[in-house]
């Protein structure tokens, strides 16, 4: 494969929320961190349930030479509240962020101050000015709860045009929706980097459930072979690990800006599909 200085190649995690999940995820840290990613993301809990979390994972990441960037949900949060955490960020020396709406937890009605994550975007520049570096979501198989895929676009479009710097995308399994999504975009005039979110098949059950709660399309002759492979965790894989680096090699091939894997806090597929494409 060619290389290209100019993608990013970067990493996602939860925060752990157990003194074992901790130590786990410093192990998963120690073997991707050979892989030098120009970044790690670390998620941000619904109606940030994991803030102090996310803020921690990031600051070892940091600690240990990694470019830790978190997420940030507006949802069900205050303005004074975020620019608290806007402020202790900067204090910490982050500069690069990413601005999701999020969702709200269950059983709770307060939205909070922000509707959109174009609203929260335009807070943070509102706030902090040029300090981060913003990334949003990008949806190439359409958000679960837009109205039409014109509507989709135009949310996308009120995120970048609200500061955004760049944009990934929800994981996905059939390229063509990425460059149907990419080429609509550049008809809008948008011009960010748009990169792909790429998951790794650990389980076929996982991957049916994360599927099914993002609306992410799990193609059918995907499901079919990993169902027919029952128990057999060595074949489903040795299968997803074909499939996924198939896929991302011919998004580079095609000239995708960069890749972002959601490790799910797991080093050995990422790392396996990482080394298989000569990054």
């Amino acid at each position: 494969m060619t290389s290209n200085p100019n993608r990013m190649f970067s990493l996602e995690f939860f925060p752990p929320r157990t003194p074992e999940g901790i130590e786990k995820l410093r192990a998963t840290r120690r073997q991707l961190a050979q892989l030098k990613p120009a970044f790690c993301s670390v998620t941000f809990g619904a109606g940030g349930s994991t803030r102090d979390g996310t803020l921690q994972t990031v600051l070892e990441f940091c600690n240990e030479g990694l470019d830790g960037v978190p997420h940030i949900s507006c949802i069900g949060a205050s303005r004074e509240s975020l620019a608290e955490v806007l402020a202790r960020y900067q204090s910490h020396g982050i500069r690069h962020v990413v601005a999701l709406r999020g969702d709200l937890p269950s059983g709770t009605v307060d939205a909070g101050d922000f509707e959109f994550a174009s609203e929260l975007v335009a807070f943070i520049r509102r706030e902090t000015g040029d300090w981060f570096h913003i990334d949003v979501a990008a949806y190439p198989e359409y958000h679960p709860q837009a109205r039409s895929p014109q509507d989709d676009l135009a949310a996308f479009k009120r995120k970048i045009d609200a500061g955004a710097n760049s944009a990934i995308t929800q994981y996905f399994y059939n390229a063509d929706a990425y460059w149907h999504f990419v080429d609509q975009c550049a008809a809008a005039g948008i011009s960010v980097p748009i990169v792909p979110g790429i998951m790794p098949i650990s389980s076929f059950v996982k991957l049916a459930r994360f599927s099914d709660a993002c609306g992410a399309e799990f193609p059918r002759w995907i499901r079919s072979k990993l169902q027919a492979f029952g128990d057999d965790n060595v074949s489903i894989r040795a299968f997803g690990l074909d499939v996924v680096t198939d896929l991302a090699d011919g998004l580079l091939a095609r000239g995708a800006p960069g890749l972002h894997f959601y490790t799910l806090n797991l080093a050995s597929l990422t790392t396996t599909i990482w080394q298989r494409l000569g990054l």
